[in-house]
């Protein structure tokens, strides 16, 4: 049977060409994967990469710990061995794995022990696993060992059965990244033989282990645990190679997972549980957390949420009263076909009176799976309230004063007692305190009004005795109320105040856009950035951005031009590798200040910089300085580009004119001096042969090119003196008359059959200029006339006074200009190109005309005057001046 190739299930599937092509140019992995200590992990490792150096592969050791093991010592013998880096820490020298080191050496296979490891204060990174992160990304081959126990997502289950909880974990994708994975197996009843016989620990710490961790049940489990997670990792590696190479098959495709986490101690324990079911089920998961509105520390979901994400899941925030709501839309948008919840909190009689998240999602699910997730129950301890649910005092003493006013009121008038709404008064102390107070205070405010109302209102009194059965009931009824009136506006108060908050954080956001949107340099978008951070934070803030290879501090708040060693060096780190470093980082985390990337596009565009850990800060807070540097990253690429942009156009531009310069030089250069040279070459070569009339006419020809050139010369200088700014306009009172017969003289041996006309006024006012500039426009002009108006037979000077403008001009009757090339007569080096013939000339003489005239003052025009496209008509306009005073006979007479 034929296969068919455009069959969907044959064909290749993207993700895994994607996972494929992302290896390419990073390193190998190998782990050795053990159920517990002593297996013979490194061991096995050793033995392995002394196969791998027989077959001339480059291996070097980068840190193997033997625990004093000689079988284990000996197989390192013969072996490249790096010095480890020696740190200082609390008077005591600490030795450590060299990532530098390592990375300039760089060997064709690294070994490093202990994958889980905790680093040293003042290494680069905290954890091991991320200097072999590095070097996997710096394209080093790694070999490595791990225990089944430092796996992030089994941190629970590993407590949960050994009752000893592993501090040093990693995240599970760097199991998953690996290459390879080679399960070291050992019997639990071989391994308490190697652990009696001292080749795990010595003897002290053997018989420790023994009676804690090295227990056969222990053992037992986490041997399962190794190799289900070994077992699961090649089923992984088969399904990969199967949809890579388009071989069909059953995929384990379609379930999506959504762990819900709220603001307690549960969360990390759902995230972890939600993590594991997702293995299983081979599904991606998100980890979604529901606000319900109210301002406060969101400290324990912050930290599940960064949980969620170190164990790769994805991570969302929503806003909303009704949590069940805004879980079932979130999973119907995003396709979401299971939700795990925590176990709901508080007795069988609270849930009498409210119903559970969990029964609400199961009412609401229609098709979603609801997984209820209970947590191991801990040692019994002493129930603690929580600080932050006690109310404030000003709370306390709002609610003191208040019930206190009308006790005082009702044994000042002691009518009260006899009125049957008097319960309203201490219903508005309790509204009035919710309100201003919130929820604690609102239920602090029901009780103390409850036992006010009893021992002051009810009989008999000045006791909490009831002595009617309508009181039991009436206080009943006030207590209720009370609680429910105080509850509903405490709550609304707080969702009032979350709201406030959240609307004050899209101001901040929007009006920060705004600033982005005005900046028009870099320098003023640095400067709202860090600006706008500090104001946020109340911590010292700056951005660096790459200059001439290096990071400079650019902008910073308080100003600050220099930071420590170990700071520019998070820095660089933070740029280079596109990931926060520094401060509470996994990469060099003794820093001072907290880098992150200001990412846009394929990289990061810089770097900012705040002062300690942004985790200190309020969610809100850190959330709204997040999306502030996302903004920022797209508008600092956004004057990146165009910045480029300009100097792309601009480096056309100038190559457009450097071409038109040579082209121009080439042919006004070449053509007059050809004919000087052929000129005066037949005059030497035989004087006699020319009659006087033949030789006046080479002279003259000899001349006119020769003035020709000098144009040529004079108007490259002018061009040049422009751009420069080096002209300065003199300002003396003109006779525009002067001015134009000057110019006439000046081309009149260029008329030929032309016929030129002046139509200046006698009256026409004094113009306040620099006659030689004047000139000049005005002989360019003519000359552009002469040269460009083909079929012109009459060229005219005109000059007149329109609103309050002194006008000159030249129009001529000769062939127009087309419409859409208008606006480019005024460009250097542009010339119209006629079908017929080229014009000589350098494309330069309106540009000139442009500059002299805008250094003067005024502005020129050009526009085609006849409605058939014939003639051409350019105008100079000049501000008009108050003229000077006549001058008296005698003056005139000196």
């Amino acid at each position: 049977m034929t296969e068919d190739r455009n069959d969907p299930e044959l064909r290749p599937s993207p993700d895994a060409l994607l996972v494929e092509a992302a290896k390419e140019g990073r390193g190998r992995l190998k782990v050795f994967l053990g159920a517990a200590p002593g297996v013979g992990k490194t061991f096995a490792m050793l033995e392995a990469a002394r196969r791998r150096r027989a077959d001339g592969v480059d291996v070097v050791v980068g840190l193997v710990e033997t625990h004093g093991r000689q079988e284990t010592a000996a197989l390192i013998d013969g072996l490249e061995v790096l010095a480890r880096k020696r740190i200082a820490y609390q008077g005591h020298l600490l030795e450590e794995f060299d990532i530098d080191a390592a990375l300039a050496r760089r060997p064709g296979l690294l070994l490093v022990d202990e994958l889980a490891h905790t680093n040293a204060e003042g290494s680069r990174h905290p954890k091991r696993y991320m200097d072999v992160d590095e070097l996997l990304k710096a394209g080093v081959d790694v070999y490595t060992t791990l225990n089944i126990q430092h796996l992030e997502s089994l941190n629970d289950v590993v407590t949960r059965i050994t009752h000893v909880r592993v501090r040093e974990t990693l995240p599970d994708r760097m199991l998953e990244a690996a290459d390879e994975v080679e399960l070291v197996d050992l019997t639990p009843e071989d391994l308490l033989k190697r652990l009696h016989e001292g080749k795990v620990y010595v003897p002290h710490l053997a018989e420790r282990a023994r009676e804690n961790f090295f227990r056969p049940g222990n053992l037992s489990a986490l041997r399962e645990m190794a190799l289900r997670r070994v077992a699961e990792r090649v089923d992984d590696q088969m399904v990969g190679y199967m949809r890579s190479h388009g071989i069909a098959g059953p995929w384990p495709a379609g379930e999506r997972l959504m762990v819900c986490i709220g603001d307690d101690a549960l969360a990390p324990f759902l995230v972890r549980a939600g993590r594991r079911m997702a293995d299983q089920l081979k599904a991606p998961w998100v980890a979604l957390h529901v606000e319900r509105g109210t301002t406060g520390s969101q400290r324990n979901a912050e930290g599940a949420l960064g949980l969620a994400e170190r164990l790769e899941g994805r991570t969302s925030r929503l806003v909303g009263a009704d949590v069940a709501v805004e879980i079932l839309h979130f999973a119907r948008r995003n396709n979401i076909t299971q939700i795990v919840i925590g176990r709901p909190q508080g007795g069988r009689f609270a849930r009498l009176f409210r119903r559970s998240l969990a029964d609400a999602l199961i009412e609401g699910s229609d098709g979603i799976a609801i997984h209820v997730v209970t947590p191991p129950r801990p040692a019994k301890a002493a129930r603690r309230w929580p600080v932050a649910a006690l109310p404030h005092l000003s709370a306390v003493v709002t609610a003191v004063l208040g019930l206190g006013g009308v006790v005082l009121l009702g044994l000042a008038v002691p009518d009260m007692r006899s009125l049957p709404n008097v319960g309203m008064l201490f219903l508005a102390v309790v509204l009035l305190n919710a309100v201003r107070h919130g929820l604690s205070a609102a239920l602090l405010s029901a009780v103390l009004a409850f036992l006010a109302y009893n021992y002051f209102y009810t009989e008999p009194y000045f006791t909490l005795t009831v002595l009617h059965w309508h009181d039991v009931l009436a206080l009943a009824v006030f207590l209720v109320v009370a609680a429910t009136t105080g509850t509903l506006a405490g709550r609304v108060r707080d969702q009032m105040a979350g709201a406030r908050a959240r609307m004050a954080a899209l101001q901040t956001l929007y009006d920060f856009a705004r600033r982005l949107g005005k900046a028009k340099t870099c320098d003023e978008l640095l400067h709202a950035v860090v600006l706008q951070a500090h104001r946020l934070s109340g911590r010292p803030a700056m951005i660096l951005l790459p200059q001439n290879g290096m990071l400079e501090i650019r902008y910073s708040w308080p100003p600050d031009d220099e930071i420590e060693a170990v700071d520019k060096g998070a820095a660089n780190w933070a740029y280079n590798n596109v990931e926060p470093a520094g401060s509470h980082t996994g990469t060099l985390p003794s820093a001072k200040w907290h880098f992150r990337p200001l990412r846009a596009g394929a990289g990061a565009v810089g770097i900012f910089g705040i002062a300690g850990a942004p985790e200190a800060l309020p969610a809100d807070l850190a959330q709204t300085l997040d999306a502030m540097l996302d903004q920022a990253a797209v508008a600092v690429e956004r004057i990146d580009f165009a910045r480029k942009v300009a100097l792309a156009e601009t480096l056309a531009e100038t190559e457009r004119f450097r071409a038109a310069l040579l082209s121009s030089i080439s042919h006004d250069l070449r053509t007059p001096l050809t004919s000087i040279l052929g000129s005066v070459t037949a005059l030497r070569r035989d004087p006699g042969q020319f009659g006087a009339e033949a030789r006046g006419e080479l002279l003259a020809t000899i001349q006119e090119e020769a003035e020709r050139l000098d144009r040529f010369v004079v108007n490259l200088l002018d061009i040049t003196r422009l751009d420069a700014g080096a002209i300065k306009p003199k300002r003396e009172w003109l006779q525009v008359a002067e001015v134009v017969e000057t110019a006439a003289r000046r081309i009149a041996g260029r008329l030929a059959d032309r016929r030129l006309a002046r139509n200046i006024p006698r009256d026409l006012p004094l113009l306040r200029g620099d006659f030689v500039l004047l000139e000049t426009v005005l002989a360019n002009l003519l000359d552009n006339a002469i040269k460009h108006a083909a079929n012109a037979r009459r060229i005219e000077v005109f000059a007149s006074v329109e609103q309050g403008m002194l006008c000159i001009g030249v129009s001529d009757d000769g062939d127009g200009v087309p419409q859409e090339l208008l606006p480019r007569l005024f460009d250097k080096f542009f010339r119209i190109q006629r079908r017929d013939r080229t014009v000589a000339g350098t494309g330069l003489g309106l540009s000139i005309c442009k500059g002299l005239t805008e250094a003067m003052g005024g502005t020129i025009e050009a526009r085609c005057p006849a409605a058939d496209g014939r003639g051409m008509r350019f105008t100079l306009r000049f501000p008009l001046e108050k003229q000077p005073a006549p001058l008296e006979p005698s003056e005139a007479r000196a």
